[in-house]
């Protein structure tokens, strides 16, 4: 087809129909809307290929990878475990225990962190096997893990818990209960190992699924952040089987965390909380200053608790405002347009409109 337009003659007055031939008017643009940037519970929004069903088949396929992959290593340790009478004397030890949790053994605490840490692949890889957002939106707008703001996060994390654990054994030392770590508890420099090589992978994976896969598997279908850090506080709560304090500690600390997450635009202010609280504890607990297996609180450290997450969110606000921590999606550049065919009109028609 040939699409040169004829050299222009003006109309005369009053043309008549046929005089002129018709002119080539190229056909209008119409304006193209500028992509919304969004915040973090809404960043599987950012994707073309979303669909609202595709984060609930995520959450599936990660739940099947899961049980295949717990069902593979229990089938791994049965088959190492023939004819291995010390192998299979230690795992009835710690069956005999897993009823009242005891972390303080290496067996079972090994078991318990591994069975966790796997959350956090099998949720990567299902969000890229459904093709529903793009894997590093799940750590933060900028599509990937900021590691110097997660280094920061860390270091807040870390004096902010130290000064907390130090007011309480401080306390305790006055009431008469003394400080006393047993640098000769069994299994210690195990336990120690084993909580600085896994608790950063535990507690991270944590964070993926219920601050980053359900915040945003809620914010997908709710604009409110509100919606997207609360409902996935449940189920967060679910997974620890403490007393009323304790849930009332972990359910407030879901609530900082999710929050987090939102205000700052990323996973990495929770991770560095949740990563250090727990090595912390877990670190105390090798040298015989907490039971690790406690599943009973009281008001005050639950008090104590909320105080220390009030404190590291109030300073962790403050750096992010200081640094200027990006909060919002960077919307991709719009594509370039492609020229529309014109058409052709005859003297005296009127403009199309697009």
């Amino acid at each position: 087809m040939n699409t040169i337009p004829p050299p222009y003659h003006p109309p005369a007055q009053n043309p008549q129909p046929g005089q002129y031939p018709a002119q080539w008017v190229p056909a209008p643009q119409a304006p193209t809307a500028p992509a919304e940037p969004l915040p973090f519970h809404r960043l599987a929004r950012t994707y073309s290929a979303y669909r609202w069903w595709k984060t609930i088949m995520v959450g599936l396929i990660a739940l099947g990878l899961y049980l295949g992959l717990i069902l593979l290593a229990g089938i791994v340790f049965v088959v190492v475990a023939i004819g291995n009478p010390e192998l299979e004397s230690t795992a009835d030890e710690a069956m005999i225990s897993i009823d009242s949790v005891d972390m303080s053994d290496p067996f079972v605490f090994a078991i318990s962190m591994v069975s966790l840490i796997l959350m956090l692949p099998v949720i990567l890889l299902a969000t890229r096997m459904m093709n529903v957002q793009k894997v590093g939106t799940l750590t933060s707008v900028a599509g990937r893990m900021r590691w110097g703001w997660l280094g920061q996060c860390l270091a807040v994390a870390l004096g902010v818990l130290a000064l907390s654990f130090g007011i309480t054994f401080a306390i305790d030392a006055l009431a008469g209960h003394g400080f006393a770590p047993d640098f000769g508890a069994p299994d210690m420099w195990l336990l120690l190992g084993m909580t600085i090589l896994l608790v950063p992978f535990q507690a991270t994976a944590e964070e993926y699924v219920f601050r980053g896969y359900l915040m945003q598997l809620v914010g997908g279908w709710l604009r409110h952040p509100a919606f997207a850090i609360l409902l996935p506080i449940p189920l967060f709560m679910a997974g620890h089987m403490y007393d009323i304090y304790g849930q009332l500690d972990v359910g407030f600390f879901a609530l900082a965390a999710g929050w987090l997450a939102w205000r700052t635009g990323g996973l990495e202010a929770a991770i560095a909380l949740h990563v250090v609280n727990n090595s912390v504890i877990f670190a105390l607990g090798a040298i015989g200053l907490v039971d690790v297996s406690a599943t009973e609180s009281d008001l005050p450290s639950l008090l104590a608790s909320m105080a220390t997450t009030v404190v590291f969110v109030v300073v962790i606000v403050k750096l992010a405002n200081k640094r200027k921590i990006q909060r919002l999606s960077v919307p991709p550049a719009p594509a370039p347009a492609i020229a529309a065919p014109g058409y052709w009109v005859q003297p005296g028609d009127s403009p199309r409109q697009p």
